[in-house]
C-alpha cells in the first residue's frame, strides 16, 4: 500500500510542471511513511511513497525497474497471489528475481503480457508502468476500486496521482465542475469519473488507459456480468451455495494474511467482521483485533458484541472508547485531509479507528464490501418489499402523507423508525431508477438546486448531469430484481464511497486494510447466485448468516443492524455550533463566496437545530465539508 504520483511532459509547456514531481510525491507521505524516491527524465516524472509490507528490503523500493532498464513501475497495492504468478513466470523461462516483492511480479508479467495480466490478478492496486523505450505510460486500476487513481490529460501533459492533493501540487487550474457539485450535495460523495474540477478525472474502476504519442486512450478490462469473468456455472442448491461460499471466503481471508509487518482485524461485532475474524483466526492464532466504541452514546455502542466474538476466538482485543469530544479532536484533522469534498460521517469513526489500529499494526482484515455483495442494507430490505409489495407494504406508502407530518431524527428509535417509514413510502411512489437514486442519497434534486447561487445555477449544465446521472443507473431495468439494485451499488456506492472512505482515512495514518469479501472470484460466484439466497422476507445476507451460523455466537443473531454511524446531529448542534453560524456558514461569508443560496442555507440551519431534523445533519454536514475544503484548496489559491 502506497502512494503514487507521476506526470508525462508532451511539449516545453508540459515540461515545466516536471520541476513539482518531488513535493507532488511528499504530499502523498501519509500514505507511504517508509520510503520515498522519484525518477524522472527529459519529460516524464515518477514518484513513490512506500508503505513496506511485503519485502521491506531496499530490493523493493520504487520506481522500480526491471533488468533491462526499459521497463518502471510505480505501484499501490497488494497483489495477494504474486507467489502463484512467481511459478508461472519461472514456467515461461523467467527465472532471475532480484527482490521477494509482488511488484516485480507484477512488472514482469506486464511486460510478458501486457494488458492481459490484469485478469490474472488477485489483489488491490493502482500502478503505472513507464516504457521508455516505446514513450508511454500504462495505467491500471483493480476491479472494485480499493485503491484510488486520478489523472489529468490536456494539451500539453498527463498527470495521475494517488490522492487530489498530489495533482494540485502540479499548479493546475481549478475550475468547479457544478455537475459533481450538485449529486454531491445529493449523496454527500462524487462518483468516478467525475470530481470536483472539470480538467480532473478518476479512472473507473476495472479500467486501465494508455498514454503514448499524446494521445490516451481508455478501455474496460472488467465487469461483474461479463461472462468470461464468471467460471462458476449457477448453482440451484442452497446447501452447495453455502459450502461454495465458505470455501471462497476462507480461501480469500488466507491470502490476505500474507504480509512481512504485524496484522490484525477490524472487529465491529457485525457478521461481516466478525466472519472475518474468526476465519483469520483459525490461520493466525496470534491475532489481534481492534474495535471503535461510544461512551456517550449507547444507542450506537457494539463493543460488546466486538468482545464477545473476541473471547469466542480467543483473539488479542483492543477497544477504543469514545466520547463526543474525542470526535470533536479529530475533526479538524480529518477535513484537512480531506483534498475533495467528501461527506460520509462515519469516515471520522474509521479514522480514528485507524490511527489507533495503527500503533499496533500495519496491515487490517475488515468486513466491507459484504453489504453491497450481499444484500445487507435497509436500504436492500427496502426494495425487497417493495418488489413484492403486499397489503402491509401498500399501506406504509399510502401513509406517506402522515410520516410526512412525524418528527424524524436518526438519534432514537421511534424517530429514526419514522424517518424509515417515510423515506421507504416515498420511494414506493417512484420509478425504479428514480427510488434508487432517491434512497441513494440524502438530498432530493430540487432540494440540491435550490442550494446553488444565481451564479451557480447559470454555471450548471442540466442535460450534462442528466447524461451524467442516467449512466450512473443504467443497470436498473424498469423493474428491478435485487441483482440490478446490487450491481449498481458495486459501480456507485462501493467504489466512491465506501471503498473511498477506508482508502483515505486509513491511508491518513499509514494503515493498510484488506477486505476478504472484495476477492473477485467470491464476487462472480456471489452474482452468479439467485437473489433468494442473498435476501428474503425475513433475512438479509441469507448466504453468510446460515453459513457461519455455527461458527459464530448465537448472540449475534438476530439483532438489529446499526452500521457504524457516528452521532453527528449533537455533535452538530453542540461542538460545531459556532462554525456553522459565524464561519462556515455564515451569511457573510456565503454572501461572498457567491456558490450558494443564504436563504436556502438559513432554512437548512434552522431545520438542524429544529424539533424534527430528519436526515438534515447529513446535508449539513456535506456543506461543512465542502467549505472547508473551499477554504483551503480554492480560496486561497
Amino acid at each position: 500500500m502506497c502512494g503514487i504520483t507521476g506526470i508525462f511532459a508532451f511539449n516545453l509547456v508540459g515540461k515545466f510542471n516536471l520541476v513539482n514531481i518531488a513535493a507532488a510525491t511528499k504530499a502523498l507521505h501519509t500514505r507511504g511513511p517508509d520510503n520515498q524516491d522519484i525518477y524522472h527524465d527529459a519529460f516524464v516524472g515518477l514518484g513513490h511513497r512506500r508503505l513496506s509490507v511485503i519485502d521491506t528490503s531496499v530490493a523493493a523500493h520504487q520506481p522500480m525497474w526491471d533488468e533491462t532498464q526499459r521497463y518502471a513501475i510505480v505501484f499501490n497495492g497488494e497483489i495477494f497471489n504474486f507467489q502463484e504468478l512467481k511459478k508461472e513466470l519461472e514456467g515461461r523461462g523467467v527465472t532471475s528475481f532480484f527482490s521477494h516483492s509482488d511488484t516485480e511480479i507484477l512488472l514482469k508479467l506486464f511486460i510478458l503480457d501486457k494488458e492481459k495480466c490484469l485478469n490474472k490478478l488477485n489483489g488491490f492496486f493502482a500502478f503505472c508502468i513507464y516504457d521508455k523505450q516505446n514513450q508511454s505510460f500504462f495505467v491500471a486500476r483493480d476491479r472494485y476500486g480499493e485503491k484510488p487513481m486520478l489523472y489529468l490529460f490536456d494539451d500539453d501533459k498527463f498527470i495521475f496521482g494517488s490522492e487530489m492533493k498530489s495533482i494540485l501540487t502540479y499548479g493546475i487550474e481549478k475550475e468547479l465542475d457544478y455537475t459533481s457539485l450538485h449529486t454531491y450535495l445529493q449523496l454527500n460523495y462524487i462518483p468516478a469519473p467525475r470530481t470536483i474540477f472539470k480538467n480532473v478525472k478518476k479512472l473507473l474502476p476495472g479500467h486501465f488507459l494508455k498514454v503514448e504519442s499524446r494521445k490516451i486512450e481508455i478501455e474496460k478490462y472488467y465487469s461483474i456480468t461479463d461472462p468470461p469473468n464468471n467460471q462458476h456455472p449457477p448453482i440451484t442448491n442452497y446447501q452447495d451455495a453455502k459450502e461454495k461460499f465458505k470455501q471462497l471466503l476462507e480461501a480469500s481471508v488466507q491470502r490476505r494474511l500474507t504480509a512481512d509487518v504485524p496484522l490484525g482485524s477490524f472487529l465491529s461485532g457485525g457478521i461481516d467482521s466478525s466472519v472475518v475474524t474468526g476465519l483469520a483466526a483459525k490461520h493466525k492464532p496470534d491475532l489481534h483485533t481492534f474495535s471503535i466504541g461510544f461512551n456517550d452514546e449507547k444507542f450506537f455502542d457494539e463493543t460488546n458484541y466486538a468482545r464477545l466474538v473476541a473471547n469466542h476466538f480467543k483473539t488479542e482485543h483492543t477497544v477504543f472508547s469514545l466520547t463526543n469530544n474525542d470526535l470533536f479532536e479529530h475533526v479538524h484533522s480529518i477535513l484537512d485531509y480531506l483534498d475533495e469534498p467528501f461527506a460520509d460521517s462515519s469516515a471520522i469513526n474509521v479514522y480514528i479507528l485507524s490511527k489507533e489500529t495503527r500503533k499496533h499494526a500495519t496491515v487490517a482484515l475488515s468486513g466491507d464490501g459484504a453489504d453491497e455483495l450481499l444484500a445487507g442494507y435497509n436500504k436492500h430490505a427496502a426494495f425487497y418489499k417493495t418488489i413484492h409489495a403486499g397489503a402491509k407494504e401498500n399501506f406504509v406508502s399510502a401513509m406517506h402523507p402522515f410520516w410526512k407530518l412525524m418528527p424524524k431524527s436518526r438519534n432514537g428509535f421511534v424517530s429514526n423508525k419514522l424517518r424509515q417509514l417515510e423515506r421507504f413510502a416515498e420511494g414506493t411512489n417512484l420509478s425504479s431508477q428514480k427510488r434508487y437514486w432517491r434512497w441513494a442519497g440524502f438530498a432530493k434534486e430540487v432540494e440540491a438546486f435550490k442550494l446553488f447561487s444565481e451564479q451557480s445555477k447559470n454555471n450548471f449544465d442540466k442535460q450534462e448531469y442528466e447524461l451524467f446521472k442516467s449512466d450512473l443507473l443504467k443497470l436498473i431495468p424498469e423493474k428491478e430484481s435485487i441483482r440490478d439494485i446490487l450491481l449498481t451499488d458495486f459501480n456507485l456506492v462501493l467504489p466512491n464511497d465506501m471503498l473511498m472512505k477506508v482508502d483515505l482515512m486509513s491511508m491518513a495514518n499509514g494503515l493498510e486494510v484488506r477486505s476478504p469479501f472484495l476477492d473477485y472470484q467470491l464476487v462472480d460466484f456471489v452474482f452468479s447466485l439467485p437473489d433468494e439466497f442473498k435476501i428474503n422476507s425475513e433475512i438479509r445476507k441469507r448466504i453468510i448468516q446460515d453459513s457461519f451460523k455455527d461458527f459464530l455466537p448465537a448472540k449475534l443473531y438476530n439483532r438489529p443492524k446499526k452500521g457504524f454511524e457516528v452521532p453527528m446531529l449533537k455533535w452538530l448542534r453542540r461542538d460545531m455550533k459556532a462554525m456553522i453560524k459565524d464561519d462556515l456558514l455564515s451569511e457573510k461569508f456565503i454572501r461572498e463566496q457567491n456558490i450558494f443560496d443564504y436563504k436556502s442555507i438559513r432554512k437548512l440551519k434552522r431545520k438542524l437545530f429544529s424539533f424534527s431534523p430528519g436526515d438534515i445533519h447529513a446535508r449539513v454536514w456535506a456543506l461543512v465539508v465542502f467549505q472547508w475544503w473551499w477554504k483551503k484548496y480554492v480560496n486561497n489559491s
